[in-house]
């Protein structure tokens, strides 16, 4: 498998940089930075300098051709503005699956973050930088049934993934087939009480 990585020096792309090709997968990370190459070569993945603030989509693209994977694990870091917030933990993520549809990879990856939920980003006591990065991560959350299905309607994804709202509901799959008016389905271990409670 190939997978490319934009934010290839960040703690957790140099961590999943090194478990895929260590696994025999073909892994290259974006890096905006030279000097950080050689600690992606370390960890076994090629780097290839790119500037997600300033690259168009179709730059970025001809990074992504022939992978089979794309995850977006960059961010402005600490101690920036709440316009690098906004234009790489928000703009960057964007640029890159633009680029990763226009290049044909059916898989995007995008590392969220503890906290991002609609509480926080309202919440006034927080620092606004921090309020940014949280209304970033929380932009790409699908959070209602209505949203996964409009995404996979409309043709722009196969399959959509549902992390943080699953820990915040486990039945949601069964709630979103009701609310989507189809008829949902149960582990077998619960089908037996459903089937008797319909009687």
């Amino acid at each position: 498998m190939k997978v490319v990585i934009a934010g290839g020096h960040g703690k957790v792309a140099l961590l999943l940089e090194q478990l895929l090709s260590e696994r025999g997968d073909v892994v290259t990370g974006l890096i905006r930075n030279p000097a950080q190459a050689e600690a992606l070569e370390k960890a076994g993945a090629q780097a290839r300098l790119v500037d997600l603030e300033k690259a168009t989509s179709d730059e970025v693209a001809r990074h992504l051709t022939g992978a089979d994977a794309v995850v977006f694990a960059a961010g402005a870091g600490p101690g920036s503005s709440v316009g690098r917030k906004d234009s790489v933990d928000r703009g960057a993520a964007i640029l890159l699956a633009d680029a990763a549809e226009s290049a044909c990879v059916g898989r995007y990856l995008l590392l969220s973050a503890m906290g991002a939920d609609l509480r926080a980003v309202d919440d006034e006591s927080l620092d606004p930088v921090f309020r940014t990065y949280l209304r970033a991560k929380l932009a790409a959350d699908i959070t209602e049934p209505q949203q996964a299905e409009d995404v996979i309607a409309s043709g722009q994804a196969d399959a959509v993934f549902l992390g943080r709202e699953l820990l915040r509901n486990p039945y949601w799959a069964q709630h979103a087939a009701l609310a989507l008016d189809a008829e949902p389905t149960w582990p077998d271990q619960y089908a037996y009480v459903v089937q008797r409670r319909k009687r």
